[in-house]
């Protein structure tokens, strides 16, 4: 896969828009202090330390489950231990704006993958290259989540937690419509079709397929990999530019505006912020639609899991969930490190996460003795080491924020229909190269 990469050029106090609201804890600790000036000790053990220091880490609330696993085992298991706070997912990016301006940054933290480049950017990660580049399986770790946190050939995260897009279809549904539920739909079109189906049953509450229509990072997990799949990309290497004007994006927009024409998005679309934006697969009510791996392990029908099709066939991936570094102002980076590489041991990706059905971060354990008893995480795991994880330090403006030109674009090719695409796509440009 292409790996992105950033410019020297992009500046480290470019702010970080949340919620419409402007972090300025974020580039008040920039202060010059670009990614990968913070260097941790390079001679930090291989395995890193383990003396019974008192290490601290953050997350936001959607990864508590896998966090506390981790962060249990890791206890269990070591003399170091590890205090694990909670964050609520709304109040994350102030907090830690906060605290990087203070000097009060816990000894690790977790960040949504897209905002890591920003914050590497901004110095808040101390660089571990010399410890990455040292594990014998680094050409294994999902390279995705690396790319985020690289800046200038410099590496300050791993992965934390995988949230990878995949086509999934109710298969009684399926079958009720006619469909084979044992195949997935190989492209665009027959993605469509079988919605279409679904939506033919004519059955009280159900619909063809469903999406978050008003919630920008919903649409980018899930559209942005037909693109992929297509052989097109979404930005320029660089991340300066969007290329979400090419036939295959137009293709998406067009397909969803025909689903939605045909009445097989279900009720509630248009308006969906993203606070209940899977409620109706997960209730069994929505025939087909691009959806969270995480989630799959909750559902209580059997489901079909698919890569998510491209034009005219082949499969990708949105590749989110959160990456970890050690923070800038920890004094504890070989303990922080022992930490990090027990994560990425076997112990920990298969034991600890495999086992309670996620995805695992390395593309040499996809096929575990826990993904093995299930044929659908095998695909998830395989297809995680094909997807791709776009990088721009301006994301979060141009695609996630409200309002965002992404937002604007998607609502006017799929809701009013009208011609706007290269305009709003030059929006998207223009944010992303500021």
């Amino acid at each position: 896969m292409t790996l992105f990469r950033r410019r020297s050029a992009f500046r480290a106090a470019t702010a970080v828009l949340i919620a419409g609201a402007l972090v300025g804890g974020l580039a008040a600790c920039a202060g010059g202090n670009n990614g990968g000036t913070n260097a941790a000790p390079a001679d930090i053990p291989a395995e890193g330390t383990d003396d019974g220091t008192t290490l601290t880490l953050w997350t936001r609330a959607p990864l508590e489950r896998q966090a506390k696993l981790l962060v249990e085992a890791y206890n269990a298991s070591h003399e170091n231990q590890v205090e694990l706070t909670v964050v609520p997912n709304d109040d994350y990016v102030a907090k830690v704006g906060a605290a990087a301006g203070s000097g009060g940054l816990p000894d690790l933290f977790a960040a949504d993958i897209v905002y890591v480049p920003n914050w590497v950017e901004q110095g808040l990660f101390q660089d571990i290259t010399d410890q990455i580049d040292g594990l014998d399986y680094k050409d294994e770790i999902n390279p995705g989540h690396l790319s985020a946190g690289t800046v200038d050939g410099q590496e300050h995260v791993l992965p934390f937690v995988l949230d990878l897009s995949m086509l999934m279809w109710n298969k009684e549904l399926f079958a009720e419509a006619g469909l084979d539920p044992e195949k997935a739909p190989a492209t665009l079109s027959e993605f469509a079709d079988a919605a279409k189906a679904v939506q033919g049953l004519n059955k009280p509450g159900v619909s063809g397929t469903s999406t978050g229509l008003n919630c920008g990072g919903c649409l980018v997990f899930t559209w942005f990999p037909s693109v992929w799949a297509s052989g097109e990309e979404v930005l320029s290497d660089d991340g300066t530019e969007s290329l979400l004007a090419g036939d295959a994006a137009k293709e998406v927009y067009s397909t969803w505006q025909d689903l939605e024409s045909a009445g097989a998005v279900a009720p509630g679309s248009a308006d969906e912020t993203g606070a209940t934006w899977v409620a109706g697969f997960q209730e069994g009510n929505v025939g087909v639609m691009p959806f969270p791996a995480t989630l799959l392990s909750g559902l209580d029908f059997e489901a079909g899991v698919a890569g998510i099709p491209g034009v005219d066939g082949g499969a990708s991936t949105f590749v989110g969930g959160d990456g970890i570094g050690i923070s800038k102002d920890s004094d504890q980076s070989a303990q922080a490190w022992n930490f990090l590489s027990w994560m990425m041991s076997e112990d920990a990706q298969v034991e600890v996460l495999a086992k309670d059905g996620n995805a695992v971060s390395r593309g040499d354990l996809a096929e575990n003795t826990y993904a093995s008893e299930d044929p659908r995480q095998v695909t998830i795991n395989q297809v995680a080491a094909e997807g791709k994880t776009p990088v721009a330090l301006n994301f979060q403006q141009a695609f996630n924020a409200p309002g965002s030109p992404w937002l604007n674009l998607v609502r006017n090719a799929v809701l009013d229909g009208t011609s706007t695409v290269d305009a709003d796509n030059d929006e998207i440009t223009a944010i992303l190269g500021q």
